[in-house]
This record gives structure tokens, sequence and C-alpha cells, in this order.
């Protein structure tokens, strides 16, 4: 298995093409690891919405018994993203439900979310403003409370 992939779930996935971008995870990571339960949410709706991004490599969980561990308030997506990380040793683990997150931290593994990657798509100068993306996100029903979405633009110099 290859290490330092990146698992990504649905939410940030659905977030990030409704905004038009997704290209922001290729240009930041290459190529991204979604397991095959992401893959079920996100295409739920449209089959063909991940049809165009070959970089979105789907891969199947291999203990599918391990799921039985987790707390039945998680989805599926989640628990997937935080067992295919431990089996692929995953440098990073891209999810925004707060639950999931502490669950994956309880396993130590790296987190960031769909805010922290349009953080680091301007620190690494793939975008120029951080705000016009969130306002986009906000207008999509995408939810950023105001501390964060201020600390985020604090942190972007945009505050």
């Amino acid at each position: 298995m290859r290490k330092n992939e990146v698992i990504v779930n649905s939410t940030p996935i659905i977030a990030l093409r409704e905004i038009g971008r997704l290209d922001i995870l290729r240009e930041l990571y290459g190529s991204v690891t979604i397991p095959d339960a992401v893959f079920r949410e996100v295409t739920a709706k449209d089959i063909h919405a991940l049809g165009g991004y070959p970089w979105i490599v789907v891969k199947n969980v291999e203990n599918i018994a391990a799921k039985e561990v987790f707390s039945t308030a998680l989805h599926d997506g989640e628990v997937e993203v935080m067992l295919l990380a431990r089996e692929t040793g995953a440098k990073l683990v891209i999810m925004d439900d707060g639950l999931a997150r502490r669950h994956a931290k309880y396993f130590s593994l790296s987190i960031t979310g769909t805010v922290g990657v349009l953080l680091r798509a301007k620190q690494e100068g793939f975008i120029d403003k951080v705000k016009p993306a969130l306002d986009e996100l906000i207008i999509n029903d995408f939810y950023i409370s105001s501390s964060v979405c201020n600390e985020i633009l604090r942190l972007a110099g945009e505050l």
C-alpha cells in the first residue's frame, strides 16, 4: 500500500465540487483517495458526479468488520475514511463532521477540513483569496460558524 495518501470524505468533495473548486485537491495533493462508501455518497444523486476526475482514486476498505466498532452516529463514509487512513498509513484525512473528527483524532490521524484546504490553497498560491470561496460555500448551504470563518480569514490575512 502506498504511504502518504490523502483520504477524503464526501462533504469536502461535494462542497468543493459545488463551488467549482474540486481542482484544489489535485493541485495540493496530486491525487486523493476515497473509500467506496464515499464514492456511493458523492454519486448517489448523480452517477457521473466524479466523471472527469481521474486523480480521485476509489479504494475498498480491507477490514470491513472493524466498522462495527464505530458509533452508529457516524456515516459509513466517515467510518471508511478512518479505516482506510489507518490501513494505508495516510498522511492526512480531510473531513468536516465534528464527531467524526474527534474519532479520527483518537486514532492519531492528521485532519483538516474543507476550509483548511482552502487556507492551504491560498498559502501555497493556488488561490488569491479565501473569502470568495467561503462566501460560495455559505451560499451553497455549507455551514461555517462565524468564529471559524473569522479565524480562517485572519489566518489568511484577509481580516
